[in-house]
């Protein structure tokens, strides 16, 4: 990773980064192709996040972050950010903006990678958790 910083870098954006079973993980589009380039290698393209799989990985891809401007905020209680919704409702407006999912017999409950994310969610017929 380059340390030199950007013009296209985060001005200012946070990204949340939480703690999910031995994994810290974010989602985020990055306008900046050099930027995603860097950070490609923790890139799980299933699941459409970052995952860092230690602590040391996690500081190592903050500092980079940081450098580039971006504010990083760790999340490791994540049910602020939780929301469930009926197992056959219309999901995948919820599953874009969702760090995490789970199915369960009833339902589906999401981490969501922000609280506007949260707020768009219950607006989309979910339910905090």
């Amino acid at each position: 990773m380059s340390g030199q910083t950007s013009d296209a870098g985060g001005k200012g954006d946070t990204i949340n980064i939480f703690k999910i079973g031995s994994l810290w993980c974010f989602k985020y589009f990055f306008g900046n192709r050099e930027i995603f380039m860097d950070l490609a290698d923790y890139y799980h393209r299933d699941k459409y996040r970052f995952e860092l799989k230690s602590v040391g990985e996690r500081n190592k891809v903050m500092k980079y972050l940081e450098e580039k401007g971006f504010e990083i905020s760790l999340i490791e209680d994540t049910s602020e950010y939780t929301v469930k919704i009926d197992r056959f409702k219309k999901y995948a407006p919820i599953l874009k903006n969702s760090i995490d999912s789970t199915e369960k017999e009833k339902e589906r409950v999401f981490i969501m990678k922000d609280l506007a994310s949260v707020e768009e969610a219950i607006a989309k017929g979910a339910e905090k958790s």
